[in-house]
């Protein structure tokens, strides 16, 4: 079956016949998208590498066209100094970038991946793509002085991977973790352990006999490490400067676009549903009982009811978290759309299972088993617009007609720095708030008792609120107790049964029932069960979001070519873990956006995430697929020499951070610059002006207690320079 499902979720994306031959960029991502398949699955690490290449298959488009610009050959980019001395004007351009960018692209890949799980065959497929062009592998010079096309596009692939063992993400030591230090023991899932010592807000590793990540690969440990919880150091593509703070919690975290705590766990002294801690855990037990396809619940999964949510309308408070998702139906507050604007028709209601629709939405935007990770798994959506016979390529609706090759460098560019840099601004939030998966968390408060009613002996402030028909009491005579009375007083839930009442996922479903509430268990295989990294903010919500707003940007429409995306699922071949689903059917979406709603809920439903982690993932998103689309632009239309952001990331440099005694500013402006130092709250803390004559200015800042300040810097015209985020 797993097989199948890999075929099946291929088959969506490539479904749409294809008139020409792909552009070379597209091949290349292609052999992308299947290193990832076959590699670890790690987010971070594989936002990175779509944007590397994507950078590197845009500059090479860029260096041959007279109005784009680069973003990284040439330039200083993350304060590294990428050279390029020029090379003369081919007779062929197409030919010359198709050469640079497969050598680029070889070589990179190549890099990445040497030390996949899976290297052998991805190596060979890299060679195979190389080979099919009739270019030699042998070829590995990177002197282009002479006009070697295959030497300047390894030279490329050198200085790239050279920047990335220098920007932040310890490429060079596997990405492990240099600082972080889980706060609570591994809880070790199958021995169903008392987990009432923990620390309940914060992320819990887990220890398996093997675990097998969503990728389908065996781990080379028992209890997985939080994944890169120090990526918010890593050099972004468009995250402000002025969006980051720097904050502590046993190490320095960069955090972008701060959302601020997650809802800690209160000592309610009564109706603990009234703690929104509580109330957040609760619901997605609550959703857990919506997995069984005997449930008889039927919904309208079409656009004509679901979709269309205004984001204006997203929850900032606990009330309106309430209000906002439906605690015992499912889903979230829908608009629905009145008809397809590519049509004119109305949508066509579907009818389906509320539980076959629940369990393939948690398979489906899980990303896995097989699959290229939340990042790589939008990109696949992208190449499927692209195919679309629908899809218009003009860039961003407008203008004229471009070809394959300029489109998919650009939609590329715009696409992986927005993957790239929410996984920056989420894992450095996740690494800093350190928040617990509802594994953990409803696992704690199931050991701890109820905290609804202080009058029971079971009675604890840190315990499930008791909620009838799906948090309750285990009393004398429960079918729970007819075997082992001891249960009698502990907390039982109504939710998925779990992984140990599968016997053969060929023809096994666990179903819903009630299990003691120690005994939960997420959506998910055993072998895998929850990611391992925390779980505030969500990744899934941030990825989709900046997705959905990238391919509404690069598009020129929120809607799905045909005003339409579909999956089709069949029934008893889609679900992995367990049979399912029980009928056939279509999921569907009118927008991007839409797409990306679902996503987030996919994750309450399969029992990663609350909604709290969901909400300001999806805000965070939404402003970072902005972010990146608007750079992009510039460097497309070569129009970002004059802006803040060029000067920002091109021409200055302040080191070394943290700084002692004396602040170094590298600079190409060469004239009078005023100095300005800020502290966190906006207070000025001294001005001065400095006449650059040899590129570094010195800045003795002695005088300044230990701390975190701002220091900009302004021209005489009050254009601004450069502005930095210091440690003292």
């Amino acid at each position: 079956m797993k097989s199948f499902s890999i075929i099946l979720f291929l088959f969506l994306f490539y479904s749409v016949p294809v008139e020409a031959q792909n552009s070379v960029a597209r091949d290349w991502n292609e052999e992308l998208l299947e290193a990832i398949r076959n590699d670890f699955a790690r987010p971070t690490v594989h936002a990175r590498n779509l944007f590397h290449s994507s950078l590197i298959m845009y500059d090479t488009w860029a260096i041959f066209n007279d109005s784009a610009e680069t973003v990284f050959f040439g330039k200083s980019f993350g304060d590294y100094e990428c050279t390029f001395n020029g090379i003369s004007t081919p007779s062929e351009i197409d030919s010359a970038i198709h050469e640079v960018m497969s050598y680029a692209m070889y070589r990179l890949l190549t890099h990445r991946f040497t030390n996949s799980p899976n290297a052998n065959t991805t190596l060979e497929s890299f060679t195979d793509l190389l080979s099919s062009y009739g270019y030699d592998e042998n070829i590995t010079t990177v002197d282009y002085s002479n006009n070697s096309f295959a030497a300047l596009g390894n030279y490329m692939a050198q200085e790239i991977i050279s920047f990335g063992l220098q920007d932040g993400s310890n490429e060079q030591n596997e990405y492990e973790n240099q600082y972080y230090v889980p706060q609570n023991e591994p809880l070790v899932l199958d021995l169903y352990e008392d987990n009432s010592n923990i620390n309940p807000d914060k992320w819990q590793p887990l220890a398996f006999d093997v675990f097998i990540d969503q990728s389908g690969n065996i781990y080379p440990l028992e209890t997985p490490s939080f994944l890169t919880p120090e990526w918010g150091q890593v050099t972004p593509f468009s995250l402000k400067s002025q969006d980051l703070e720097i904050l502590n919690n046993g190490f320095d975290s960069y955090i972008y676009n701060d959302p601020g705590f997650p809802e800690l766990i209160q000592n309610s002294s009564s109706n603990g549903i009234d703690d929104p801690y509580k109330w957040n855990f609760a619901l997605v037990i609550s959703w857990s009982a919506h997995l069984d396809p005997n449930d008889d619940s039927i919904i309208d999964i079409s656009p004509a009811t679901l979709g269309n949510i205004n984001v204006s309308n997203y929850p900032t408070t606990f009330e309106e978290y309430v209000s906002f998702y439906n605690f015992n139906e499912g889903g979230a507050t829908n608009n629905g759309h009145v008809k397809n604007p590519i049509t004119g028709n109305p949508y066509t209601p579907q009818l389906v299972k509320r539980g076959d629709y629940a369990r393939v939405l948690a398979e489906f935007w899980a990303d896995g088993p097989d699959s290229e990770t939340p990042p790589g798994h939008w990109f696949t959506i992208m190449n499927y617009v692209s195919d679309h016979p629908q899809t218009i390529k003009k860039f961003g609706g407008q203008g004229s007609v471009i070809s394959d090759l300029e489109w998919d460098v650009k939609s590329y560019l715009v696409l992986g720095g927005a993957m790239h840099d929410s996984a920056i601004n989420i894992w450095g939030i996740k690494g800093y708030y350190d928040y617990a998966r509802p594994i953990s968390a409803i696992r704690y408060m199931a050991s701890k008792g109820q905290s609804t009613n202080n009058s029971l002996s079971n009675f604890d402030p840190h315990g499930l609120p008791l909620i009838p028909g799906l948090i309750e009491v285990i009393e004398t005579g429960d079918p729970l107790a007819s075997e082992d009375d001891s249960v009698i007083g502990l907390i039982k839930v109504k939710s998925w049964k779990g992984p140990e009442y599968i016997s053969d996922p060929e023809t096994d479903t666990a179903g819903v029932d009630w299990i003691l509430g120690t005994h939960w268990w997420p959506y998910q295989r055993p072998t895998f069960v929850t990611p391992p990294f925390a779980g505030y903010l969500s990744g899934h919500s941030t990825f989709s979001r900046a997705a959905a707003v990238s391919l509404t940007k690069i598009t020129g429409s929120e809607f799905f070519p045909g005003g339409l995306g579909t999956f089709d699922v069949l029934e008893n071949e889609f679900l992995v873990f367990e049979e399912g689903p029980s009928e056939s059917f279509t999921l569907e979406w009118a927008t991007y956006q839409d797409a990306s709603d679902q996503t987030s809920l996919s994750r309450i439903w399969g029992g990663i995430h609350p909604p709290i982690d969901d909400i300001k993932g999806r805000i965070i998103g939404e402003k970072i697929g902005k972010e990146s689309f608007d750079l992009a632009q510039q460097y497309f239309t070569g129009s970002l020499s004059n802006s803040s952001i060029s000067i920002n990331k091109i021409l200055t440099k302040v080191y070394p951070i943290p700084v002692q005694n004396t602040l170094h500013i590298k600079t190409q402006f060469l004239e009078e610059i005023k100095l300005e130092m800020y502290s966190l709250s906006g207070k000025l803390i001294f001005s001065s002006k400095k006449t650059n004559h040899n590129g570094v200015l010195d800045l003795n800042i002695e005088h300044l207690a230990q701390g975190v300040y701002i220091i900009k810097g302004t021209s005489n015209g009050s254009s601004l320079i450069f502005q930095r985020k210091i440690i003292k």
